[in-house]
């Protein structure tokens, strides 16, 4: 099973993949419509929002557990 190099989610299914294509290495979730991969900016912005959303923490804190946890990932390491 493939982890999205961008998020880390697990790519189990074909949907799971960024335009249903398993030759790519990030998710649907990383994607930018057109296929290509979001920029660390772009990516750094929805996990921010997804980190407050799902546990509540203030926007400081969730940019950086957001921060943390993309440095740990392929598609950023090196930042």
């Amino acid at each position: 099973m493939k982890q999205c190099i961008a998020c880390g989610m697990p790519m189990k299914n074909i949907e799971d993949f960024a335009q249903g294509d398993t030759s790519k290495d990030y998710c649907k979730f990383c994607a930018r419509p057109d296929g290509t991969m979001q920029s660390y900016e772009e990516k750094l912005k929805g996990m921010t929002g997804f980190i407050i959303k799902t546990q509540g923490l203030d926007e400081n804190a969730a940019e950086a557990a957001a921060k943390a946890m993309m440095a740990k990932l392929p598609a950023w390491s090196g930042r």
